[in-house]
């Protein structure tokens, strides 16, 4: 954080530097601002002693319409500040504005599998709302507690130096003691934005994969992963929190102790000839113009001053420090022993109707297929016929209305989520492809939950095609940022996790779509050598001939058998294969 403000405030003083003449207008009107607070204090003060003290009632109503024209002076030189703040912040968002979309164009042409950039769009509308809003709140804050401090100070000396003994030593001491705590404030807060935007980021890519997390068994280490970050963003709560309340005493010390002591030494400044008026118009200068001028001031600076500086770092793409997540307590990174691969099931679907909802048609009715240990079946069908569906039922996501699905024997329901790990009996993977951010490594080995050694990791890669993108980041370590990949990509990465797992049935939903032929065809050839079952959701005629059986929905029965057993029966099927050829004619 202290590296961000570095870099960004050479930048902040040649902005401010080229409107001189906007910095000298704020500046008239802010010396009204001062007027305004000295004639408050100092009207009040005359009015009491001159005044009413004195028995003159007309003198003392005199010196409080002085007070309350001061109070007229303070609002037009409000308006006149406003005034003069648009025209320093607005020329700040219009360059934010134009800096983003330069930015923006020139990496979508340096790097046009990046460009689309759904950040920009924020970029573009709330953060530099945001960076402007903190901006203006700050210049506005801050020239008021300078201007106001420097009316209330002079009001105090006008009326008796005596007060200024008693109010500037707190007053200075608060202020020394709140610009000490800004910088480690700053980076605290820093700390937390990073672990609140991890957390955050960790949640969305969760509930991106949430199907394939709980379908996989996989739900323990994704709460682990998820949980070290929940720690880490209370640990900088807890951390920001302690410095903020050391904010606290600050404001105490420069903005209350002063009003204690004045009370305290009110005898003392009598003798020193300071008059009630004048204690009177101390306490007003204290209480109406200095303790609110601070209390804004340290709210501002230590909320808007730090957000402003993150999103300028935001916005001027300058790199803040990753906060890294490290592996749960008691997981391995790179274990020694090799998972061992359980009996493959025998997949059985029992007259299996499901319907989504009590009034809807059912998605599959009836439907009777048993998969034997071992075998290959592609499932077919025209698009929202209920392959997705057949998936999940198959990896105990749904529960049928009607019928079984039954694994090893067992209703596959109910092995999802309790009892023997789920990921050691089938893996699911869908169509978006679940990625997490952090090393390569970690991602392919998050459905082994005994661990792999790192030869099998290696083979599972190169099995699946996943070779040339290790390369590229630079080996298993390198670290994986999911909107830096391309739908591909991702899908390798998962096809090289669900290799590698123990779990000896595999279902592939349509997971290999943004492969082309070459690269699926190789994909599929690994999980046919690999020992187990498998069951893809096809997408080309490809992909269907290389099962052994294949599946075909049709929204009323199914078909299954071999290719050239569909061909001669199922003039559904027929039709698909048409289709396949002239896509790819």
């Amino acid at each position: 954080m202290t590296m961000t403000g570095s870099r960004l405030l050479p930048q902040a003083l040649r902005f401010l530097g080229r409107r001189k003449r906007v910095l000298l207008k704020l500046t008239g009107w802010s010396l009204l601002e001062s007027a305004h607070t000295f004639l408050g204090g100092y009207g009040v003060a005359m009015a009491l002693d001159r005044g009413f003290l004195a028995g003159r009632t007309g003198t003392g109503l005199a010196w409080l319409a002085v007070a309350a024209l001061a109070v007229v002076i303070g609002g037009l030189a409000t308006g006149g500040v406003f005034r003069g703040l648009a025209d320093l912040v607005e020329p700040l968002r219009d360059g934010l504005v134009r800096r983003v979309v330069t930015r923006s164009l020139d990496e979508a042409l340096a790097e046009p599998a990046l460009a689309a950039d759904s950040a920009v769009v924020s970029r573009l509308t709330n953060q530099t709302e945001i960076a402007r809003d903190s901006f203006a709140g700050l210049v506005l804050v801050a020239r008021s507690f300078v201007f106001t401090s420097v009316g209330a100070l002079f009001g105090l000396a006008a009326l008796s130096p005596a007060l200024l003994v008693v109010v500037v030593p707190p007053l200075v001491t608060g202020l020394l003691l709140f610009l000490a705590t800004l910088a480690p404030m700053a980076a605290r807060q820093h700390d937390f934005l990073c672990a609140d935007e991890a957390l955050a980021a960790q949640f969305g890519s969760v509930a991106q994969g949430l199907r394939d997390v709980v379908a996989c068994g996989a739900g323990a280490p994704m709460a682990a992963r998820t949980h070290v970050l929940i720690e880490q963003e209370a640990k900088a709560a807890r951390s920001l929190a302690r410095w903020a309340s050391a904010r606290s005493l600050s404001l105490g010390v420069a903005g209350h102790l002063p009003v204690v002591l004045l009370l305290v030494a009110a005898p003392w400044l009598r003798r020193q000839g300071v008059t009630a008026g004048a204690l009177l118009g101390a306490l007003t200068y204290l209480t109406q113009a200095l303790l609110p001028a601070l209390h804004h001031l340290m709210s501002t600076l230590g909320a808007a001053g730090t957000r402003l500086l993150v999103v300028l770092g935001r916005l001027s793409r300058v790199p803040g420090p990753r906060l890294a997540v490290p592996s749960p307590a008691g997981t391995p990174e790179r274990p020694a022993q090799a998972p061992a691969h359980p009996d493959v099931p025998r997949v059985e679907l029992r007259a299996v109707t499901f319907a989504y909802g009590a009034a809807a048609q059912p998605v599959l009715r009836g439907l009777e297929v048993t998969i034997e240990p071992g075998e290959h079946l592609a499932v077919v069908g025209p698009s929202g016929i209920g392959k997705s569906t057949l998936t999940c039922l198959l990896a105990g996501l749904l529960e049928p209305d009607e019928g079984e699905v039954r694994l090893h024997g067992r209703p596959a329901h109910a092995q999802a989520g309790r009892g023997a790990a789920p990921s050691r009996l089938r893996v699911l993977i869908p169509q978006q492809a679940y990625v997490f951010t952090g090393s390569l490594y970690e991602n392919l080995l998050y459905l082994c939950p005994d661990g792999a050694p790192r030869s099998a990791v290696e083979a599972s890669s190169e099995a699946v095609g996943l070779g040339t993108l290790v390369h590229r980041l630079g080996g298993f370590d390198a670290q994986v940022e999911p909107a830096a990949l391309s739908h591909g990509e991702r899908q390798l990465i998962a096809l090289a996790r669900a290799h590698v797992s123990p779990a000896p049935l595999v279902i592939l939903d349509e997971a290999t779509c943004h492969l082309d032929p070459a690269a699926e065809a190789r994909a599929e050839q690994a999980f046919a050598e690999r020992p187990g079952t498998l069951i893809v959701v096809a997408h080309r005629i490809s992909s269907a001939r290389r099962a052994d059986r294949i599946l075909v929905l049709d929204g009323l029965t199914a078909a299954c058998g071999s290719h050239q057993e569909l061909i001669d029966r199922s003039p559904l099927y027929r039709d698909l294969v048409g289709r396949w050829h002239a896509e790819k004619n």
